[in-house]
């Protein structure tokens, strides 16, 4: 009996592990996902990219809620400097249906995004990624060499207390030809909504 609550426990703690994505210095893999507007999107449609602004994103989380008019600051920032923001909604529609496509095209039009956010259905891309929250940022370079992993800044509920703008450091830092003096950081945010096995 012991050694079979032991296996279980050993199953449970291994389906709970987290998921094993890019680290820092690793090459993404490009993707194509639908976009608001209907049309498929991957990174290599961004001809002049000079790097890209993922952001695992979604309608629902109050994190998310909070980032969502930062995140267009940042595409008005620097999308004309090379590095667009493409946002990503990997939640399951069936556990959140604030999360489905249509929810997803009518916040994009409301909220004004110049920007695409793409649905990422099979949840694949969130996963080789090593996605776990919303917002969860990974900025790559044009080479698609992941240069950092983490958060927007350091205020996950209120912009007018952010002290450290860890994103806007980093692509400042790349479009001058510098390291990133930070490469990680911890991605506060709700948990991405997985489909049940």
């Amino acid at each position: 009996m012991k050694s079979i609550l032991l296996s279980i426990a050993v199953v449970l703690i291994c389906a709970a592990s987290p998921i094993k994505g890019y680290e820092v210095g690793d090459t993404a893999a490009d993707f194509k996902l639908k976009n608001v507007d209907g049309k498929m999107v991957a990174m290599a449609d961004f001809k002049t990219a000079k790097g890209y602004i993922i952001i695992f994103d979604c309608n629902t989380c109050p994190y998310s809620k909070a980032y969502s008019d930062r995140i267009i600051a940042l595409n008005k920032k620097y999308a004309s400097e090379g590095f667009p923001v493409i946002a990503i909604n990997s939640n399951d529609a069936a556990q959140s249906s604030g999360d489905s496509y249509e929810e997803m095209v009518r916040v994009a039009k409301q909220k004004g995004y110049d920007f695409p956010y793409l649905v990422d259905d099979a949840q694949s891309v969130a996963k080789s990624f090593g996605a776990t929250n919303t917002p969860h940022v990974f900025v790559l370079t044009k080479e698609l060499k992941v240069a950092y992993i983490g958060a927007i800044d350091d205020s996950a509920r209120n912009a007018d207390d952010v002290t450290k703008k860890y994103v806007e450091t980093v692509v400042d830092e790349l479009l001058a030809g510098k390291k990133p003096s930070v490469t990680k950081t911890k991605a506060i945010g709700c948990g991405i909504k997985w489909k049940s096995a």
